[in-house]
Formats: C-alpha cells, structure tokens, sequence
C-alpha cells in the first residue's frame, strides 16, 4: 500500500493491484456533513483522475459504517442537510450539492459495510456500485421513524437496488435489516465476517481491477445512465420536504423519543 494523500477525514491508499482504499476517519459512529461529503467527493475525483487507480473500496474506521447525520443535539450536530459557505463571499451550498458530486465520480466502487448504515448513511453506502457487509451489519431508512423525508438520493438508489415495493417498505416502516436478509433482498451483494470484511471488499475491487479500465468506465457509464442527474432531480425534491418536515412537532417528537429510547409519539402535526 502507498499512502495517496488525507482529504480532511478522509485517508486515502493505494494498493499494487490497481486498487484504493478510502477511509472515513470519524470513528466510532463517522457521522457526516456537508465537507465529509465534498471530501469523499474529491478524493474520489483525485481518483478518477489516478491510472494507478481502476477500482475503490469505500470503508470506514469504527464500529459503524456510518450512522448518518447526527441529531438530536450531540456534540457537532447540525440540522439534517444544512446548508454552509465555502467562504463570506461564495453562495451557500448544500449537503446534496455535494452528493450530486459524488454520485458523478467515473470509477467503480465496492463499499465495506460493518455496523450501522442509517438514514443518510443508507445513502451513503448505496452510492457504491456494490456492497459487501458484515453479518453484524444493520441497513436501515429510518426517517419516518423521525418524522422526517428521506434523502441522499435515496428515492433513486433504494428502488433501483431493492425494487420499488421493497422500498416502500423500508421507507413507511424504517426496520433495521441485518446482513443476511440484506443480501436476500439485495441490499449488499455479499457477506463476510467481521474480521474479513475489508479483505473481502478488496478482492472484490481486485476482480474488478482486472478488467480494461477504459471499458470498465464505459460499461459503468452506460448501467448508471443519467443517475448524477436523477440523483439532482430527486434530492431537490428530498431536500424541500426535509426543510418543511423539520419545522413540524412530529419531527421534534421523532429526534425527542430517540434520545430517549422510546417510542414516538406521533400527531400529525
């Protein structure tokens, strides 16, 4: 492995076989925010641009692969998607912004999922062309759970992945599933033990890597389609309704109840 560089949270290596490991480096829980994004985002753009480079395995420090936003008032936290400026005189940009960034990286990914991938860490982990995961892991779109709209594109990549119907599922009910029944349902595409998960992603990139780049890239391109555009599409509409959920009591009740461990109390209001 040759050290490629950090961007912020974000270490990136290379390995001999045409392969790179980028590490979100905020254990144990690797919450996220509008610059975790633009870092993985222009890690993978470095990438993209690397011929020591044909395929990355996308993982995580800590105990979970990522846990989404973080609510609820923690240390760090912020409002779901909150908008910020590069600078005083640069126009604000938003979350999304930068996930319709990455989503318009050029080179396939496989991501190592252990742990928790919830809400907008289900997002996350669903941006990679594929998934290998933990039996421990638990997937989950727990939003409504919330009081709150999905987002990360999810209204693309969830029926894209699972179906529709499955994803309806997920999104009314927001359940936890674990490894196995994720890779029934196809929401990774294999298993491996905890303890070799990260070397079972690599061999999966490694296959990949064998392959000519410059066909791989143009198979990738021509499955994936318009997706960065649809991913645009979709989280404008995620993000307005977001906006609007937030300033419901439903809302305030779902973040409430899960720092409580309890069970909301919902009113429609």
């Amino acid at each position: 492995m040759s050290d490629f560089g950090t961007f912020g949270d974000i270490g990136v290596e290379i390995d001999g076989d045409f392969v790179a490991t980028v590490e979100i480096r905020r254990p144990p829980h690797n919450y996220f925010d509008l610059s975790l994004i633009d870092d993985i985002a222009s890690a993978f753009e470095a990438l993209d641009a690397e011929p020591r480079c044909r395929a990355i395995v996308l993982c995580s420090e800590g105990k979970n692969f990522c846990a989404g936003a973080q609510l609820g008032g923690g240390a760090g936290s912020r409002k779901p998607g909150a908008s910020a400026a590069a600078s005083p005189d640069a126009p604000p940009r938003h979350l999304y912004d930068a996930a319709v960034r990455l989503f318009s990286t050029q080179s396939p990914v496989v991501a190592a999922i252990q742990g928790a991938a919830i809400g907008g860490g289900l997002g996350l982990a669903l941006m990679p062309d594929f998934r290998v995961a933990a039996p421990e892991a638990r997937f989950a779109a727990n939003f409504a759970r919330l009081g709150f709209h999905h987002g990360f594109g999810l209204s693309v990549t969830l029926p894209d992945v699972v179906g529709r119907q499955r994803a309806m599922e997920l999104l009314y009910t927001g359940r936890r599933v674990r490894g196995e029944e994720a890779l029934g349902m196809g929401l990774c595409d294999r298993i491996a033990p905890l303890a070799e998960l990260r070397q079972a992603a690599t061999d999966f990139a490694r296959e990949i890597a064998l392959s000519a780049p410059l066909a791989l890239r143009s198979i990738r391109e021509t499955l994936r389609g318009d997706l960065p555009e649809r991913i645009r599409a979709a989280t404008a509409r995620e993000r307005v309704e977001q906006e609007r959920l937030q300033k419901t009591k439903d809302f305030r009740e779902g973040i409430r109840a899960m720092g409580e461990r309890r069970t909301p109390s919902f009113t429609g209001s």
